[in-house]
């Protein structure tokens, strides 16, 4: 379907395992959105197409040299979209910090226009309403946005046996002008294979 400014969006939905993660105070990290904006960060260095704007005028792609991820933060005055900068540059407690910090200022309503803009990619998650799955819009002009839905136990095959896992839904919109479908698929896969393994992204943490 068409959103905005008539940028052809499709969508990719995967799902991942949301291995135990180490033992970190969830007071301190919390869960998902803090590893899923290190997870973005490390894919959007990979694959820049994702980090990028469509300049209509001139019909050129921008890339961007610096990954600015909006998050979604439901307050009493509606959804707001505030930015975490400089993703790609913090650990995991780093955001998670700045993370709660723009939560609570956006829910306050104590929020700068600043912070505002400048992102390069969005991040939602409705998991709390519980949802399982849906299609996130664009946040123009950039080219894509992910999307966490509810975590839910499955019964997954291994070693010969069904096992319970927590499997997370991902769903990705992006631009079908800039972004394929077969990157759009890569790009969620790598976003997942991430989030399985949250260990791989602590190094720094």
């Amino acid at each position: 379907w068409l959103m905005g400014h008539y940028a052809p969006v499709f969508g990719r939905f995967f799902e991942a395992f949301a291995r135990a993660l180490p033992d970190v105070p969830r007071q301190e990290l919390g869960w998902r959105l803090h590893f899923a904006l290190k997870a973005l960060a490390i894919a959007l260095a990979e694959f820049p197409a994702f980090n990028s704007s469509l300049d209509l005028q001139s019909n050129h792609l921008i890339l961007k040299k610096f990954i600015n991820i909006g998050v979604a933060v439901d307050t009493d005055a509606g959804l707001l979209v505030p930015v975490v900068r400089d993703v790609d540059k913090k650990s995991v407690r780093q955001l998670a910090a700045d993370l709660t910090s723009i939560a609570e200022r956006a829910r306050a309503r104590k929020l700068d226009s600043s912070e505002l803009t400048g992102g390069t990619f969005t991040l939602t998650n409705i998991g709390g309403i519980g949802s399982t799955g849906f299609t996130p819009i664009v946040n123009w002009p950039e080219v894509a946005i992910l999307g966490l839905s509810r975590g839910r136990l499955e019964p997954v095959w291994k070693n010969g046996a069904f096992v319970p896992r927590l499997m997370v839904p991902l769903s990705l919109s992006f631009d079908h002008r800039v972004i394929d479908g077969a990157a759009a698929g890569r790009f969620t896969r790598r976003v997942a294979d991430l989030l399985e393994n949250p260990l791989s992204m602590l190094v720094d943490a």
